[in-house]
């Protein structure tokens, strides 16, 4: 097999260090033997050169280990053990131990960064965990005190429930880089939107103006220039602080960056991008998302003292997110409050620090300044993106490793994946989506991938799948007739064909109490039994006999009754009801176990 040098050098590797005095970390060692095979496609030791080397360590290593900076010098010593087994061995060509060993000198600062690196977003993203938890148990996140009882309550805990209480919460996690489906304008009424956005010819007027000016050493306009480009310009500037006046920063700065100026010999002067400005739709919109990008993002020195307005800039990115998942205009009120949790999460602010008063109005600003450069609409009602602003945006997140999808992807894919992509949509483009992935299908062959999927799949899978077999036509029926001989399909099929005229079948009430089971079950494997039951109860009909139909469900032969029983009498409002389903579930496990 391909990875049978590696066993073979794990054991010469084992005997050799039997014979050496010293600890020696023989797992680390054979870690590491795996990625050299696994993560650089190395046949043998042989290949391992210093660019090897230096993949192994600063590439591989770094994304498939967990591992914090006390652990450096743990690791490099068994990479330079390793090294000397290879020369002392002969597996490597003479000479090559001696660089190996240099190029581990000199990778070590390096090393150790990414390490740092990424041991702090791992702390980060344990704290983003943590304080999820918090916030659905109740805890007041700005109460030190409480906190820390509820870390040690967590922490008494066995490690079997710690583990199964923070499972779904990693899973936000992993989820937290998909982004809901959205629909693009045209390149064409893109680029219309930015020549006349106002990012654009502040950015253009800037460098007009600027042209010929003597710039500091930084590259920067003089104060003096600053504030007389801004009144000449008409520029608003509320951000003003002494001769500081960060709304000509912020242009200017984008102005360096696309190249549009250059400070060539300490004066202002037109930059090669300027052509762009003249070019294709496709240049001025490259052109135009990276002045985006860079007015919507700090990058303060480390020991700076932020200002509230350079708070929330280096928040924006965060508020133009909500902006996009969001299926309805936000009002200025929830974006302040959204972006004030993150605030206190992440920043030290006291009841008298200026953040806490001055965050809103800083915010108001910056909507203002993202409304003139025609990325969001709106007012007292509500933000939300334009048509420019989605794509921009979506650019940036593409762009940081999200998953961004469009309306209309799924619709050439199996139904799996229409199923799989359909939990990331919103209630105004799911059914665009279904429409587009049944336009290409004949109702035969829709339905038979559909039934086929619900009978192999979860409950979950099935609830969704019905959802998309409900816009089927009646052309199709065959197939459902076809699904009433299978247990798991039969009461879909069912009330599919009721529900589409055929009168040979009826629903009959078992059926309707597997149906709702199955969705409650669904519900429960991806969010909070409380969260489930809710949703659950918003689609059950008034007409409904719930507590009648609880009281009978442990005699629905569905293999997860016991669990829905069980969630409804945790977390089901009516107390009369929450009772009857406890002893149901009770019923149920004792017919599941005398089974």
């Amino acid at each position: 097999m391909a990875d049978d040098w590696v066993k073979t050098t794990v054991r010469e590797l084992t005997e050799w260090a039997g014979k050496r005095r010293g600890e020696f970390d023989l797992a680390g060692a054979e870690l590491l033997l795996e990625l050299a095979h696994e993560g650089l496609g190395l046949s043998g030791m042989a290949e391992l050169g210093s660019e090897e080397l230096r993949s192994l360590l600063l590439e591989e290593f770094p994304d498939v280990v967990v591992a914090n900076p006390d652990d450096v010098p743990a690791v490099l010593a068994t990479a330079g053990t390793l090294v000397d087994f290879l020369g002392e061995t002969g597996a490597v060509p003479p000479g090559r131990p001696e660089i190996l060993r240099a190029e581990l000198k000199r990778l070590e600062p390096e090393f150790t960064e990414i390490i740092a690196e990424n041991d702090a977003a791992d702390q980060e993203a344990a704290f983003e965990v943590l304080a999820r938890m918090m916030r659905a148990d109740g805890v007041d996140l700005t109460d030190e005190k409480a906190m820390e009882r509820w870390v040690r309550e967590f922490e008494a805990l066995p490690e079997q429930e710690r583990n199964a209480r923070t499972l779904p919460y990693l899973s936000d996690q992993e989820d937290e880089t998909t982004v809901p489906p959205v629909r693009l304008a045209s390149q064409a009424e893109l680029a219309a939107a930015v020549r006349e956005s106002r990012l654009l010819t502040d950015v253009r007027d800037l460098v007009a103006w600027a042209t010929g000016r003597e710039l500091t050493e930084d590259d920067e306009l003089t104060a003096a220039d600053a504030d007389a480009a801004a009144e000449a310009l008409g520029l608003s500037t509320p951000r003003r602080r002494d001769e500081d006046i960060p709304e000509i920063s912020r242009l200017w700065w984008a102005a360096l960056e696309v190249e549009l100026v250059t400070g060539e010999d300490g004066t202002a002067a037109p930059g090669a991008g300027q052509a762009a400005l003249d070019g294709t739709d496709e240049e001025l919109l490259d052109l135009w998302l990276r002045m985006f990008d860079d007015v919507t993002t700090l990058d303060p020195d480390e020991d700076d003292q932020l200002t509230p307005y350079e708070v929330v800039q280096n928040e924006l990115p965060g508020v133009l997110l909500h902006l996009y998942e969001q299926e309805r205009p936000s009002t200025l009120e929830e974006l302040a409050g959204a972006l004030a949790e993150h605030i206190l999460q992440l920043y030290e602010v006291g009841d008298d620090d200026p953040l806490e008063g001055a965050a809103e109005y800083a915010l108001e600003l910056e909507l203002g300044d993202l409304s003139e450069w025609g990325v969001v609409e709106g007012g007292p009602e509500g933000f939300q993106l334009t048509p420019l602003g989605v794509w921009g945006v979506r650019e940036l997140l593409i762009a940081d490793g999200y998953t961004a999808p469009l309306v209309g992807d799924l619709a050439l894919g199996p139904a799996d994946a229409l199923i799989e992509g359909l939990a990331w949509h919103g209630e105004d483009t799911a059914d665009e989506e279904i429409e587009l992935w049944l336009e290409r299908r004949e109702p035969i062959a829709a339905a038979t991938e559909l039934i086929e999927l619900m009978q192999a799949g979860t409950p979950g899978t099935r609830h969704l799948a019905a959802a998309v077999l409900h816009h089927v036509d009646m052309a199709a029926a065959p197939v459902l007739r076809e699904a009433l001989t299978n247990r798991l399909t039969r009461p879909y099929a069912t009330l599919w064909l009721h529900e589409h005229g055929d009168d040979t079948t009826d629903m009959a009430p078992t059926e309707m109490m597997w149906i709702f089971i199955d969705m409650v079950a669904g519900l429960l494997e991806t969010a909070q039994p409380a969260e489930a039951i809710a949703a659950s109860l918003a689609d059950v009909p008034d007409e409904v006999d719930l507590f009648g139909m609880v009281k009978e469900m442990w005699r629905i032969d569905h293999p997860d009754v016991t669990q829905v029983l069980e969630a409804l009498g945790d977390h089901h409002p009516d107390k009369g009801l929450a009772k009857a389903a406890r002893k149901a579930a009770f019923k149920a496990r004792s017919a599941q176990e005398g089974a």
